[in-house]
């Protein structure tokens, strides 16, 4: 497939599918179902899972482009070795990482509150990724994954948006991706939190990345390839 152009914020995206990859941040039962790690921070999850059927809707299409899929989970060791105490002792949680939970032990990784929810489920081919800091590409691998993949794109989905979702972002721009952030399949548990995430996002001519909204790239992508 030849380079698409999408209107977005600030300006057009312009990508190829087949060098383009659908990342999908941390939509795991812990961040997004009643009794994980999100809910005992005193969060309303079902803020999260709004997003859900646009980026079922979203994930649909790509599979059907036979486009790179990643799933991202903030997962931890069972002996938290690799959890800094600064990382699992910060606030005052109901529970804390490691702690069990409703779903098993909240944030590690193989629990099943870890898991990526069941309307996103991975399937066979698609690239998991266990990640134990907020951003995709630290300590993942992530980013040579890509490259063997010729990945030069990132269209990005996920919560929340304005830790893991924007950490990931600014991780891929400084590894030289264009990225393009999915505004209605990102939330935050603060409506504030999300709006200035998209604003810093696209600020400054895309000094992170692009914005934009899911109907318009469900319809670029459903239009019939043009002839060479």
């Amino acid at each position: 497939m030849n380079t698409l152009t999408l209107a977005a914020r600030p300006f057009d995206y312009a990508f190829d599918p087949a060098h383009t990859a659908l990342l999908i941040i941390d939509m795991q039962r812990d961040f997004v179902e009643p009794g994980g790690f999100g809910e005992s921070l005193g969060n309303d999850v079902s803020l999260l899972q709004a997003i859900v059927p646009a980026c079922q809707a979203v994930l649909q299409a790509w599979r059907a482009l036979g486009g790179c899929v990643v799933h991202t989970r903030e997962a931890h060791r069972p002996d938290l070795s690799d959890c800094p105490p600064a990382k699992r002792l910060r606030g005052q949680p109901r529970l804390r990482i490691g702690d069990p939970g409703p779903m098993g032990r909240i944030l590690v990784a193989g629990e099943p509150g870890n898991q990526i929810i069941p309307e996103l489920a991975p399937q066979p081919g698609e690239i998991e990724i266990d990640k134990p800091g907020k951003g995709a590409f630290y300590a993942s691998g992530l980013h040579e994954l890509l490259q063997q993949r010729g990945i030069s794109h990132l269209i990005v989905m996920g919560v929340t948006t304005e830790v893991c979702v924007q950490t990931s972002l600014r991780e891929a721009n400084d590894r030289g991706y264009d990225c393009l952030l999915l505004e209605d399949c990102t939330e935050s548990y603060f409506a504030a939190f999300k709006a200035a995430t998209l604003e810093m996002v696209s600020a400054q001519g895309a000094i992170v990345g692009w914005v934009a909204a899911s109907p318009a790239l469900l319809a670029l992508l459903s239009q019939p390839p043009t002839a060479a």
